[in-house]
């Protein structure tokens, strides 16, 4: 058997996936068919069955799965109308834009018969799947502090000037949060759970001529007293890409594609409490962690939504867990704006009256989307 897939928006990420299947790279899969508004975007793919109204593709029955990969408002519609027509769907990220569209495109699935997957392929990368490892072993003790800086997402002026519908509320619905960073929050989430509340600093157009945000830094309050810094800009170069965690057993560090382990021989605050030593420190020793292959990223989700499909395969990265991310984001954004500690779970209808007031006063430019909202 193989899975017959279409494909929605033959954008730069839509177009990417149709030739990893064209060039046979997924097992047991086969590009059927692909949809774009533009005419013109399918004949790069000479053979392929072709759509310019998805409600076509999605009623055709010449597909079993569809990845959807339209600009960012078209997700929610898209993947509603591709669920309620009984397909398997793996959509790219964001999920949505913000928390409350993540809940109806969430509400239209039907578990037990299809397969609802998200494109995090960070979750493939074998250094994040350690430090994940390490965690739920206990070999970290309890977390006490997280901070991440990434802030090599740098872009110049021209990127922003590429599309009139970029770095717009009505266009992206956020900046660096909604366009760059949902890999790193998702992957937040997914190693440290949830925060509990969160205070945010955005710079709207701080680097660029834009309306969103391009950096933010961020304070993440968890109810065990654990706390975590998140930074990330599109306006700085070269920009740094460093995780590091620090716990009761020692400090992880996760930075120029190696992890790094430093031990305490003795978890910190049983040191702390026991030490006769006015200024000493636990001993501590580096630990050799080996990191065996590469990351297989999108092929890797790719192969692993087949296999969910096919093999009733667990899924590496479920749709359902897309709405953290989002939820992240906005809260970032909503502590920013109105200068308030956001306490999670975050209101979903708040968030959406503050982003539709943003869009009323937005300057974007959009030529349209395979369904626009």
């Amino acid at each position: 058997m193989k899975v017959r897939f279409g494909i929605v928006g033959l954008g730069l990420m839509g177009s990417a996936h149709a030739r990893t299947l064209l060039e046979g790279k997924i097992p047991r899969a086969v590009l059927s068919a692909v949809c774009d508004l533009d005419p013109e975007a399918a004949k790069r793919f000479p053979g392929v069955r072709a759509f310019t109204k998805s409600d076509d593709l999605y009623r055709s029955g010449g597909i079993d799965a569809v990845l959807i990969a339209p600009p960012h408002y078209a997700h929610v519609p898209e993947g509603i109308a591709a669920l309620q027509a009984g397909l398997h769907v793996l959509v790219e990220k964001p999920l949505a834009v913000h928390k409350a569209d993540c809940e109806r495109l969430l509400a239209a699935h039907r578990p037990g018969r299809q397969i609802f997957a998200e494109m995090f392929n960070q979750r493939t990368d074998p250094l994040y799947a350690k430090l994940r490892e390490l965690i739920q072993a206990g070999d970290l003790g309890e977390l006490r502090r997280i901070q991440w800086t990434v802030t090599d997402w740098f872009r110049p002026a021209a990127y922003y000037k590429s599309s009139g519908w970029r770095a717009t509320w009505a266009g992206e619905g956020g900046g660096v949060l909604l366009n760059q960073c949902p890999h790193n929050l998702d992957l937040w989430q997914w190693l440290f759970g949830m925060p509990d509340a969160v205070r945010a600093f955005a710079g709207f157009g701080r680097y660029h001529d834009i309306e969103v945000e391009d950096d933010v830094t961020a304070y993440f309050i968890y109810r065990n007293g654990t706390t975590g810094v998140f930074i990330a800009s599109t306006g700085e170069a070269p920009g740094t890409n460093r995780l590091e965690v620090a716990a009761e057993r020692g400090r992880v560090v996760i930075e120029n594609g190696r992890i790094s382990f430093t031990q305490n021989e003795v978890p910190m605050s049983e040191f702390s409490r026991d030490t006769k030593g006015a200024f000493e420190k636990p001993p501590a020793r580096e630990v050799e962690i080996k990191i065996e292959g590469k990351a297989p990223q999108h092929v890797g989700v790719m192969k692993n939504f087949v296999d969910a499909i096919l093999d009733d395969a667990p899924l590496l990265s479920p749709a359902s867990d897309g709405i953290r991310s989002v939820e992240l984001a906005n809260a970032m954004l909503l502590s920013s704006f109105a200068s308030e500690t956001i306490t999670l779970p975050l209101d979903s209808a708040r968030y959406e009256t503050w982003l539709e007031d943003r869009i009323a006063e937005s300057k974007a430019k959009i030529p349209g989307a395979i369904r626009p909202t």
